[in-house]
């Protein structure tokens, strides 16, 4: 029986380029149709996240593919780290219990592969700094995008300082999320902006990750400011775990980020119902 081929660019999910302004190129994959779908149906968006290899890798699928049937438009694959500086005690926790069974970059993307097989879902690796060097940035891109990952997100890179690996990223088209927080100068917002692919990331509070019961003082009045600043799609993250806090937060931006509810279901009870518990979370925060 004779083989038959395809171009890469005609792949499902294949990243496409796009010349922008400037002489920047844009890149065009999962992420940016899914937030362009979303502006368009004018619908906020949901962006979940899970601990890789809490309480297994096998189960980490399970729990994403579980995630995009309650309604998640968009996956960040936490990448466990031994500091994660930026993580509450539920994260802390999970990557803890993740590192303890010998989660690894590389076992993450092949994860992501496995998703893959069935899934055209967004995937965003959410990671520190130190695991990227030590796996390798040419590599980290190059199995990266060979996974199915379609962004990086850096919690401990600022944009001014990312430049030489964003290109490394970028060539192997690999795009980059970066972070704005309440702490933000315009300046940092304007950079991020810029050097963001897909969308950018506001940080909700001050602090760590967790679930919380109110949304921060001021977060709408802020919201609104950075709208000014930031006209790339937006998602809201860090303390984001109600229905109440969806309906608040949809009309400010174009997603929200829940990670500390679904990672606190995952671990409360028997593995086998934590991708179903994950899910609830999704369905709960949807009002479905």
């Amino acid at each position: 029986m004779g083989t038959s081929f395809l171009s890469p660019n005609r792949l499902p999910g294949r990243r496409t380029r796009m010349r922008a302004g400037r002489g920047e190129t844009r890149l065009v994959n999962r992420v940016t149709r899914t937030f362009r779908r979303l502006q368009k149906d004018r619908r906020c968006g949901l962006v979940a996240y899970v601990t890789c290899g809490d309480p297994d890798l096998d189960t980490t699928v399970d729990i994403v593919k579980a995630l995009e049937t309650a309604g998640a438009d968009c996956i960040e694959l936490g990448v466990p780290f031994s500091d994660p500086i930026a993580d509450g005690p539920v994260i802390q926790a999970a990557s803890f219990r993740a590192l303890q069974r010998g989660t690894t970059v590389a076992g993450v993307f092949d994860a992501a592969r496995r998703i893959r097989e069935s899934s055209e879902i967004p995937l965003v690796a959410f990671t520190y700094l130190n695991p990227l060097l030590r796996f390798g940035i040419e590599r980290f891109a190059e199995e990266g995008t060979a996974a199915g990952i379609d962004a990086v997100l850096i919690t401990d890179l600022p944009p001014e300082a990312a430049g030489e690996l964003r290109e490394t990223l970028r060539k192997h088209g690999v795009g980059m999320v970066f972070l704005v927080a309440p702490t933000s100068t315009i300046e940092r917002m304007r950079l991020a902006e810029r050097f963001s692919d897909g969308f950018v990331y506001y940080i909700s509070t001050t602090g760590v990750t967790g679930v919380r019961s109110d949304l921060a003082r001021g977060l709408l009045e802020r919201l609104k400011v950075v709208r000014e600043k930031v006209r790339k799609p937006l998602a809201v993250g860090f303390g984001v775990s109600s229905h109440e806090h969806y309906s608040e937060l949809a009309p400010h931006c174009d997603a929200v980020v829940v990670g500390s509810a679904i990672v606190r279901a995952v671990s409360e009870g028997d593995p086998g119902g934590a991708a179903e518990r994950a899910a609830d979370v999704v369905r709960s925060i949807l009002g479905r």
